[in-house]
């Protein structure tokens, strides 16, 4: 991943794995190039704030495009996962209330599990993106392995989960 300033213009810097911080290496960042791989970008350090995902192309002009009053501030890439996709989706938050296992791509949690919201989840396999509204619109949060007891402490409070969708080796 290589971001820049507006267009292509200016400095650039070229990251190939996770960075925190990249206020040390670019003062502003308006596009970004993607030339292999997958990341998941964010509008402030330590992979906190505003998400997005990027896969390979060109992003000439993100911050419009998405409506974002900053700048790639941290990424992280995403590793390929080849093999099935396991995840426990919970109404509640501490994998409290109904529990529903999601194995495909769901574009309204609320219409097949009859699930009002979503507070936590368990991944066990593969990587995916929730998002705050059906057919995968709006803001959305990266899921990798492991357990997600509460998303409001991660930053994601008021957002409530509508749809998710799996990350694909056909992706990268």
């Amino acid at each position: 991943m290589m971001p820049n300033t507006q267009n292509f213009m200016g400095r650039s810097y070229e990251c190939m794995s996770d960075c925190a911080d990249m206020s040390s290496y670019l003062n502003k960042c308006h596009s970004c190039r993607v030339e292999s791989g997958c990341f998941m970008v964010y509008d402030r350090p330590n992979y906190m704030g505003n998400q997005y995902f990027m896969k390979r192309g060109e992003y000439a002009d993100y911050m419009s495009m998405w409506g974002w009053s900053g700048c790639i501030r941290s990424c992280r890439m995403i590793p390929m996962h080849r093999g099935s996709y396991r995840m426990k989706s919970y109404e509640r938050e501490n994998f409290g209330g109904q529990m529903y296992e999601l194995m495909d791509d769901c574009d309204s949690i609320m219409d097949r599990y009859r699930m009002s919201d979503c507070m936590s989840c368990h991944v066990m396999d593969g990587h995916g993106l929730m998002y705050e509204q059906p057919h995968y619109r709006g803001r959305m949060m990266y899921l990798r392995p492991g357990e997600y007891r509460n998303f409001m402490n991660m930053g994601m409070s008021g957002m409530r989960w509508m749809s998710m969708r799996r990350i694909m080796d056909s992706w990268y």
